[in-house]
């Protein structure tokens, strides 16, 4: 089968490489017969196209280079497009996808940093961080004093690999957990899962709340000023999903009139947030520059096995583990 690797031109970080490429197959040998090729140019992604049966990708590469109606003519063997990200939000309404392409994500990959980045965010909030980051840019001297995590409750809406990684490290720290998910199936770091119709039964006994679902339609805009409002009073949030999830205007009201107590969110509207804008500005809010479940010593490593995960079904003729539907949105 005929792999083409297309890393983005002007990526200095996260690029695919020929050796972590080479590092895969000896983790994964029934792989070795793959024949692959990469590139970050135009020319090397033109020649690769022709002859490609799977691409591993960008979303942000996929989307510029797959218009609708471009695939047939560009890519006539294509079979599998995998991108190296779990959400791809920026390909809906993923129309340039042609019969007999599967679009594949790469979910998974995040579990491990999310959930670490996520327990940080909860004892961050716990001990009023976000609030004394605010006073050291004051250069003010304001004591307050924080609480230990067991026996709070947190709210995890999104229970795949990001959501689910926060929830086994809030039941490592003590916790109550209740998961929010599409449906009130149970989840083995929750004490209670409910359907997302079902959320607002759920907010007013959320002292945490973190945000790590998917952006679809069905989530845009979830957490709006309504809901946010039926937190408890001083609850405190996270968001490391997309920043389209909440009304983040309504986050900076509530975090200055006290009824909230305290947010930190990986990801904003818009993206880079600019530096005039008042989230920068709100107390009690912590910003990080969407980070949060990216590690470079092993993301690439796990993306690939996934990879290889999706080619194993395809050989056999099953599910593909992390196909991405139309009808989900991921």
């Amino acid at each position: 089968m005929r792999i083409h690797v297309q890393n983005p031109a002007d990526e200095t970080v996260f690029p695919i490489t020929e050796q972590q490429w080479q590092a895969a197959i000896a983790r994964s040998p029934d792989m070795a017969d793959l024949e692959v090729s990469f590139a970050s140019d135009d020319e090397g992604f033109t020649r690769a196209m022709a002859e490609a049966e799977a691409i591993v990708t960008w979303t942000r590469v996929a989307h510029q280079r797959f218009p609708k109606g471009a695939l047939p003519g560009l890519a006539p063997k294509l079979k599998l497009i995998f991108c190296t990200s779990a959400g791809l939000d920026k390909l809906a309404p993923f129309d340039f996808l042609p019969p007999g392409v599967a679009l594949l994500n790469n979910r998974g990959t995040h579990a491990a940093k999310a959930g670490e980045f996520g327990i940080m965010a909860l004892l961050m909030l716990a001990n009023h961080i976000p609030a004394f980051a605010h006073d050291a840019r004051e250069g003010r001297w304001a004591p307050r004093f924080g609480s230990v995590l067991a026996g709070r409750t947190v709210c995890i809406v999104g229970l795949g690999s990001l959501g689910g990684g926060v929830a086994a490290r809030a039941k490592q720290f003590g916790m109550k957990v209740i998961g929010v998910r599409n449906s009130a199936a149970p989840h083995e770091s929750c004490d209670e899962v409910v359907a997302q119709a079902d959320i607002d039964r759920v907010l007013p006994r959320a002292e945490f709340l973190v945000l790590a679902c998917p952006l679809t339609p069905q989530t845009q805009g979830l957490l709006d000023r309504r809901r946010l409002s039926l937190l408890p009073q001083g609850a405190k949030v996270v968001n490391i999903g997309r920043g389209p999830l909440w009304d983040q205007e309504a986050v900076c009201d509530l975090l200055e009139s006290g009824h909230l107590g305290g947010a930190v969110t990986d990801v904003t509207v818009p993206e880079p947030l600019p530096a005039d804008s008042r989230l920068w500005r709100t107390p009690g809010l912590f910003i990080t520059p969407h980070m949060s479940s990216d590690d470079p010593g092993t993301y690439n490593d796990r993306s690939l096995d996934i990879f290889f995960d999706n080619l194993r079904a395809w050989r056999k003729g099953e599910a593909l583990p992390t196909q991405v539907t139309a009808e989900r949105g991921y």
